[in-house]
């Protein structure tokens, strides 16, 4: 996280995390934080809000306020913009293990030297979809939530981005997918980002482990004949990234260029550890062979 002023993991122990987005500092639960705590406790009881409740990513709770705080605050990351805001299942509006992809698209997007058609699935509030669109793609950006798409159309003007070409798209992913198979659609580059379980607009159930196969084959088809990259990020973490791999390399087996496979994770600042967040995939085309 060097170089980012708006987030820093502070402190990790006893299955929780102290982190600070912008000028607020959090305590929310991880079951990846196994070791102890290096800072004081008095620390940690300092912290602005609290998170208590289902120990799961997408589990349910509250959250404890030690004083009155604002309903969104600013934060940035390059070129973008954002809100935080505290959500009821203890998400502020940003993944921040996503910065190492969002760095990496963007030198992908570089590497091109040609505006790319990108596409970004279950794209949340949009930092994935206004850094790519800011360093110069045509983004496509895909969720089944309304309330997320608002956020990231807030973002989107906080930016100053609003003359970007961003679609906003609210609908169930593999549908949209499906559709654009179809219709003979094609990206430059793909972002896939899907929860462990979820739900479309219209109830369609999305679940990683019987979804992803079916998804990854039709990607496969909706990559252009020039196409530059693609990332999957996982954070179904009772698998491996090496189930990831073999996965998205039995897809995308036939296509040049490097696939490379492991974990996301985020060093803490006061002892250095490293927590585990996620686990990824990404394919990058040969160099000078995309354009």
């Amino acid at each position: 996280m060097d170089g980012w002023k708006d987030y820093q993991l502070l402190d990790m122990g006893n299955g929780q995390k102290l982190e600070r987005y912008g000028r607020f500092t959090v305590v929310r639960p991880e079951q990846q934080a196994m070791g102890a705590p290096a800072l004081p406790k008095a620390q940690w009881d300092r912290a602005d809000a609290v998170f208590s409740g289902d120990v799961e990513e997408e589990g349910p709770g509250r959250w404890r306020y030690n004083k009155q705080l604002p309903e969104t605050w600013h934060m940035k990351y390059g070129a973008v913009t954002y809100n935080g805001r505290f959500m009821s299942f203890r998400h502020l509006g940003v993944f921040p293990e996503q910065a190492a992809h969002w760095d990496w698209v963007q030198q992908q997007i570089k590497a091109a030297n040609r505006p790319l058609k990108v596409l970004n699935l279950f794209g949340y509030t949009g930092l994935a979809s206004l850094l790519p669109a800011a360093a110069g793609a045509h983004v496509t950006h895909v969720d089944a939530s309304k309330k997320a798409i608002g956020w990231a159309r807030e973002n989107q003007v906080l930016s100053g981005l609003d003359d970007k070409p961003i679609r906003w798209i609210c609908d169930d992913a593999m549908k949209f997918v499906q559709r654009e198979v179809r219709r003979g659609n094609t990206y430059d580059g793909i972002i896939l980002d899907p929860p462990k379980y979820g739900r479309g607009p219209k109830g369609e159930v999305w679940d990683f482990f019987t979804s992803m196969p079916e998804m990854l084959a039709l990607l496969r088809q909706l990559l252009s004949p020039k196409a530059q990259f693609m990332i999957l990020t996982s954070y179904a973490i009772r698998s491996s990234f090496i189930a990831s791999h073999e996965l998205v390399l039995e897809h995308l087996g036939g296509l040049p260029g490097t696939l490379e496979s492991g974990e996301l994770a985020i060093r803490e600042q006061a002892g250095g550890r490293l927590l585990s967040t996620s686990l990824f995939s990404r394919w990058s085309a040969p160099k000078g062979d995309a354009q």
